[in-house]
């Protein structure tokens, strides 16, 4: 599914669903939370939504870094990676990594073929190997992470206007209790509950966004800064286990 599709599917879905919510709360019992935060106004649905966005993007994040993360334990992986290399068994080593089905075993993978590559060459500099598999990671984690920070950005656009947003529904219930307040004789004292009662439920609902959204991104964004620098220390050591292995048998 293209990620402009994705998002915009997720667009209509969270917001019907929390539209659907708001005009339910409406109905509810007059003394009820739900009818409390109804009275927070439309914007409410708006903010409802991009909460739904959020634990979506969420749960498609966990589900795709633990499919990053491969099958089984991943420095025992690149264990027995180095022993497959040490002696001498690459196609084994390569079998290994479609097996493991990660990120990290799709960067080994693309070495370990560049490293079968120099040898049906007859490249023995032990330099010029080196250079070529290092160049081999770099290309493939530019195809990963890729993969890995997908909707980040999301996550952290989301953060940042949902506050926003709370701050739009927070004034416009201030302008609401406070033109119950300019009314000629005594404040309309409902007008005025209702202008609070709608800032403070936008203000409470847009917090919540931001703050789970900001928490989810930098989750994901350090769980993803641990699995490239596991790319990168794992690809370091099969390298210079490949710098001075034996070829393929």
């Amino acid at each position: 599914m293209k990620q402009g599709f994705f998002t915009g599917l997720l667009i209509v879905v969270t917001y019907a669903v929390s539209f659907g919510f708001y005009v339910w709360m409406g109905t509810t019992p007059p003394g009820s939370m739900f009818h409390a935060v109804w009275k927070g106004g439309p914007v409410v649905s708006v903010l409802m939504a991009l909460i739904l966005m959020v634990i979506a993007y969420t749960v498609e994040r966990i589900i795709a870094l633990n499919k990053a993360s491969g099958k089984g334990n991943i420095p025992e992986f690149v264990r027995s990676l180095k022993l497959d290399i040490d002696n001498g068994y690459i196609d084994q080593a390569i079998a290994k990594c479609d097996d493991h089905q990660s990120s990290l075993a799709a960067v080994l993978r693309t070495v370990l073929e560049r490293y079968k590559k120099l040898v049906s060459y007859n490249v023995t500099d032990r330099e010029k190997k080196i250079s070529e598999m290092e160049k081999a990671v770099e290309e493939a984690t530019v195809m990963e992470m890729p993969l890995l920070e997908k909707n980040l950005v999301a996550l952290s656009t989301i953060a940042s206007i949902s506050t926003m947003i709370g701050l739009l529904g927070t004034t416009l219930g201030m302008i609401r209790a406070f033109a119950a307040m300019a009314t000629s004789g005594a404040p309309d004292a409902v007008q005025l509950s209702l202008g609070i009662s709608e800032a403070l439920f936008n203000t409470a609902l847009g917090i919540v966004g931001g703050i789970f959204g900001i928490v989810t991104y930098n989750i994901f964004t350090s769980r993803i800064d641990h699995f490239s620098y596991m790319i990168d220390e794992a690809a370091f050591y099969i390298i210079q286990t490949l710098g001075t292995g034996k070829s393929d048998n």
